[in-house]
């Protein structure tokens, strides 16, 4: 059976039984990302999942700043749990907000697993990327960031240019779910809006180190979202564990078979030795 709660206008979604675990999805993507790992997951686990606020077309645009967005995701953690730790399952910005959350939050936050986003905010990482790298992943956000500046005054143009991009990259989400509403984390990582990025913890330091981790990523890509010192730290910390795919950013999608079993291993381990 599925239930839904109202959480701050966010409308949540609870299927399955079990210890919880609230999945966070990210650009350009709704809560149906995860239809599949619900599915692996949901006779063992208590699966939440919602869209980030902006990201539900049907609503009207609702950018956050991290700050909010935190507040948000607590107040659903607390309305699903509110007696015990969740596990996070995240994907691309849900990475980078579920990863704040942990860190702010860690006695809410029993274990993450996070999906092809790193320590992208390490000194490692940046000093990791080629020139050419660099550029690529500049252009495609900057894209992203103008299509959301341009969204107020023509939506049907900055609709286009965000689909656009979603098929340069890959990404298989449906055309109509897909709009500019949804690209205000490219708005705050390159004009500052909303309070911008700076801040926020390093991944590195805590992930891992602080909280137990399995961290999946995809290996066909032009360039990584984690650095390879923190990939060695991470697999050789008690606890966590980091698995490669022959894939590129949604293993959900790419290698749905192997993506959701490394998940369920790794979650039955983790809750049995907690």
């Amino acid at each position: 059976m599925t239930q839904t709660l109202d959480v701050q206008g966010l409308t949540v979604r609870i299927e399955g039984q079990g210890p919880t675990v609230v999945m966070l999805h990210g650009w350009p993507d709704t809560l149906a990302l995860w239809d599949g790992t619900v599915a692996a997951l949901r006779d063992g686990y208590r699966c939440v999942r919602f869209c980030l606020p902006g990201f539900d077309l049907t609503q009207p645009p609702r950018p956050v700043s991290v700050d909010q967005m935190c507040g948000l995701v607590v107040a659903v953690i607390d309305a699903v749990s509110p007696d015990e730790p969740v596990t996070l399952v995240l994907h691309d910005w849900g990475c980078f907000f579920g990863y704040e959350v942990a860190a702010r939050h860690p006695q809410r936050v029993a274990r993450v697993v996070g999906t092809d986003i790193g320590d992208t905010n390490s000194g490692a990482y940046l000093k990791s990327l080629t020139t050419k790298e660099k550029l690529m992943i500049a252009g495609y956000q900057l894209w992203l960031a103008v299509a959301w500046k341009l969204g107020g005054v023509w939506p049907g143009l900055a609709d286009r240019m965000t689909r656009f991009m979603a098929r340069t990259i890959g990404c298989r989400t449906p055309p109509e779910r897909m709009g500019w509403q949804m690209n205000y984390p490219y708005a705050m990582q390159w004009f500052s809006a909303y309070g911008g990025l700076r801040g926020v913890a390093r991944v590195d330091k805590v992930f891992g180190p602080q909280i137990p981790t399995l961290f999946c990523f995809g290996k066909r890509k032009p360039f990584m979202f984690h650095s390879a010192r923190w990939l060695a730290a991470l697999g050789t910390t008690p606890g966590s564990r980091v698995q490669g795919f022959d894939a590129g950013h949604w293993l959900m999608h790419q290698k749905p078979e192997q993506f959701h079993a490394t998940v369920r291993v790794w979650l039955d381990e983790s809750t049995g030795a907690a």
